[in-house]
């Protein structure tokens, strides 16, 4: 499975949305919920150009973001810490629009031309699991 266990992807896979936290130079911290794709081990998530979290990101790559379910009795959640570096074209960025799509109806609601809105790709570095 490379490196996710197949319980991980199992769980990443059946969510579809996460907080994302971000800082800016200062390591002022902000997190916000957000849909993704996770493919190849890797998390992609769409934003609008004028948003904390892509100016946080131009300025410092370093994201964590957390895939959690509370229900009692059993916890269950991942935390990943990893780079995030911003696509605005491309094929990556055709390809992962086209699964955003596929996937969400507020996507085919309003959606939006290649270069109109910035593709955020995460690549873990570390993780920590529980309960899955």
């Amino acid at each position: 499975m490379g490196y996710f266990s197949l319980k991980e992807v199992k769980f990443i896979e059946s969510n579809e949305v996460c907080r994302l936290a971000s800082s800016d130079l200062k390591n002022i911290p902000h997190v916000v919920p957000v849909n993704y794709i996770f493919k190849e081990s890797s998390f992609y998530i769409f934003s609008d150009y004028e948003t904390k979290k892509i100016k946080n990101i131009r300025m410092n790559p370093n994201v964590a973001l957390i895939i959690d379910v509370y229900h009692a009795p059993k916890n269950r959640a991942i935390l990943i810490i990893g780079k995030a570096n911003i696509i605005e074209r491309g094929d990556e960025y055709r390809e992962i629009y086209n699964m955003f799509y596929k996937k969400f109806g507020w996507v085919r609601a309003d959606p939006w031309k290649e270069g109109e809105a910035p593709l955020i790709k995460i690549v873990p570095n570390k993780k920590i699991s529980w309960g899955i």
